[in-house]
């Protein structure tokens, strides 16, 4: 993560936020009171949040554990041909 004065953010923030969009890297902005802050896109937020959500969540993680163990005994379901083309859009 970069990390730029709050002085440098102020005089660049159009180019700090295009790069925080466009590279989906947070940066890390300091100020001289050591109250920092993080800039994040939106987009990479709502997937944090996402994700938080996911991990917190004991029922899907159990579920999400349940599936590697089929998948990985190739236990699991296996979609015929035509569902995979469903599934690989062709």
């Amino acid at each position: 993560m970069d990390t730029v004065s709050v002085n440098q953010f102020r005089e660049n923030l159009k180019s700090f936020v295009e790069t925080v969009i466009a590279d989906h890297l947070p940066l890390k902005v300091t100020r001289r009171n050591g109250k920092d802050f993080i800039v994040i896109s939106a987009e990479d937020w709502e997937r944090e949040q996402e994700t938080l959500y996911i991990l917190q969540n004991n029922v899907l993680m159990q579920q999400i554990k349940d599936s590697l163990e089929t998948h990985t005994k190739q236990q699991g379901y296996q979609p015929n041909a035509e569902e995979m083309d469903e599934i690989l859009g062709f």
